[in-house]
C-alpha cells in the first residue's frame, strides 16, 4: 500500500503531465528552447529555480497567506509563456552557452514566473489535500513530484534537440525560433481564452 508522501509524489508527477493543463509543459519548452543536451546542468538548475518559485506561492496559497484572483493567475501564467518566447529570441546566437550556471539571468526569470505558476497549482493542490495534518508533508511531496515531471518533460525536449541538431542537420537558431515562435502563438490563444477580457 502506497504511503501518503508516495502518493502525493505520484499526483505532483502527474499533474505536471497533465494534457487538459498544457500551459505548464509549454511554459517549460519556452523556457528550455535556447539549452541543448551539452547544457543539461544548466537546465537542472534551472528548472529547480522553477520550481523554488513555484513552491513558494504553492505553499502560501495552500495555508491561505495569499489570495489571488484565479482568473488573473490564469492571464498571466500564458504571459509567463510569451515573455519567456521574446527573451529567447535575443538569444539566437549561442547566449545560453555562456551564461552561468547558477546566477544568471534566466534563472531569475524563472523563480520569478514559478511564483505566479504556484498559484496556479494551488487550486488543485487545496482540493486534493488530505485531512490528518501533514499538510507540509503532503506539500513538500506534491513539490518533488513536479520537480520530478519537470526534469522529464525537459529531459525530452533537450534529447528532441539533439535529435534535430545532429541527425537532423537542423541550426540551432531555427529550431530556437520555431519551438519559441510555437510556444508564443499558443500563450496568445490561451490568453484570449481567459476570462480576464
Amino acid at each position: 500500500m502506497p504511503s501518503v508522501f508516495s502518493t502525493y509524489i505520484e499526483l505532483g508527477f502527474h499533474h505536471i503531465f497533465d494534457f487538459k493543463a498544457y500551459d505548464h509543459m509549454l511554459f517549460l519548452l519556452a523556457l528550455s528552447a535556447i539549452y541543448t543536451l551539452n547544457d543539461w546542468q544548466k537546465v537542472i538548475a534551472l528548472v529547480t529555480c522553477f520550481t523554488i518559485g513555484h513552491s513558494i506561492t504553492l505553499a502560501l496559497a495552500t495555508f491561505k497567506i495569499i489570495q489571488f484572483d484565479s482568473a488573473l493567475i490564469e492571464f498571466l501564467i500564458p504571459v509567463t509563456i510569451l515573455l519567456t518566447c521574446i527573451t529567447n529570441f535575443f538569444k539566437l546566437k549561442g547566449a545560453a552557452a555562456k551564461q552561468a550556471t547558477i546566477l544568471s539571468l534566466h534563472n531569475l526569470m524563472a523563480l520569478f514566473f514559478g511564483l505566479i505558476h504556484g498559484m496556479g497549482f494551488s487550486n488543485f493542490l487545496r482540493q486534493m489535500l488530505g485531512r490528518n495534518g501533514n499538510i507540509w508533508q503532503q506539500l513538500l511531496a506534491f513539490n518533488i513530484g513536479i520537480e520530478l515531471g519537470q526534469l522529464l518533460i525537459v529531459g525530452i525536449i533537450l534529447v528532441a534537440s539533439f535529435v534535430a541538431m545532429n541527425l537532423f542537420h537542423a541550426k540551432k537558431r531555427d529550431w530556437i525560433m520555431v519551438l519559441s515562435s510555437a510556444a508564443a502563438g499558443v500563450s496568445l490563444i490561451l490568453m484570449m481564452e481567459t476570462n480576464i477580457f
